[in-house]
């Protein structure tokens, strides 16, 4: 069964990831299981120990920064000086232990959520230095790539993500999205036909679906990505529509989704499913998408 997900005011340190800004209805898989830190603290050395109580320290003021927010009674000075309290000591780590990856990448990651992107990317490409084989710092480096226009440098990070992890629905997610966001830049680079873009665009959103199908905004991607196929599975498509409706919350969200059948159906020539559809339609909010696919409807009949 396809449930939504919980949204949460914070996205803690190796407890989520960021998205790209085109994320559609909710934030997507949840972060990878494997993080840079010794899961055992029997098997941990002294800096290990170090990173991990430094970690479990900011989820902490994470958490509770998103409570008290949540009661109005957030203090930003506060918080500020906790977080340069905290910066402080990964410096501290780091100073001691100049070459360790993990540190660099935990760092990394929440420079990056206090906005300080340019600084924390350079943690980052530091832990990827010191270990090239974690996967979420690979996904961090192409997420920064992405944001600013370069896509061509970040589908290689994304790959590599998907290369060292290939179970975790996020990457495939991250690697659908950049390739139909950044269609145009694949194609003018040359390396890439059109037709191979759209395709593996599809695949990434299809993976990502195969692995989280209880994720509803995963299915729903996938779903949607069977439009830019030159010759779409049309039945997949509308049966992926049908779980979704059945799994929408409200009246309004299974309305939507109906129209998106609709207009499955009116591509694949299956009119009279698409105006008994369309028939069941009389959400306001919905009118113009109706409007507009009762008239394809018409044009279609007088063909």
């Amino acid at each position: 069964m396809i449930k939504k997900p919980v949204l949460v005011s914070f996205l803690l340190i190796a407890g989520a990831l960021t998205l790209p800004p085109q994320a559609a209805l909710a934030q997507p898989a949840a972060a990878p299981k494997a993080g840079p830190v010794a899961s055992s603290p029997e098997a941990e050395s002294l800096s290990e120990r170090g990173l991990r109580l430094l970690v479990e320290r900011q989820r902490m003021l994470f958490a509770e920064a998103a409570e008290r927010e949540k009661a109005g009674r957030f203090d930003e000075a506060d918080f500020t000086r906790q977080m340069q309290e905290l910066c402080r000591a990964y410096d501290s780590l780091l100073s001691d232990n100049p070459k360790f990856a993990a540190a660099y990448a935990a760092y990394g990651y929440l420079l990056g959520k206090l906005g300080m992107e340019d600084e924390g990317v350079g943690m980052l490409l530091r832990a990827n230095q010191y270990d090239p084989e974690i996967p979420l710092v690979k996904n961090q480096i192409g997420n920064y790539l992405a944001e600013r226009g370069k896509p061509l440098e970040a589908v290689n990070y994304y790959l590599a993500a998907i290369r060292l992890a290939p179970d975790e629905p996020l990457y495939h997610y991250q690697l659908g999205t950049l390739l139909h966001n950044s269609r145009a830049d694949f194609i003018r680079s040359g390396d890439w036909e059109a037709a191979a873009v759209d395709l593996a665009s599809h695949e990434g959103f299809r993976r990502a679906a195969e692995l989280a199908p209880e994720r509803f905004e995963l299915v729903y991607r996938y779903a949607e990505s069977f439009y830019d196929l030159p010759e779409p599975d049309w039945d997949g498509a509308l049966k992926l529509w049908g779980q979704l409706e059945a799994a929408a919350g409200s009246e309004i969200e299974r309305q939507a989704i109906r129209l998106h059948a609709a207009k499955v159906c009116l591509e694949s020539g299956r009119r009279d499913h698409a105006r008994a559809l369309l028939g069941t339609i009389d959400e306001a909010a919905l009118a113009a998408q109706r409007e507009k696919l009762i008239a394809q409807l018409e044009r279609d009949v007088e063909k």
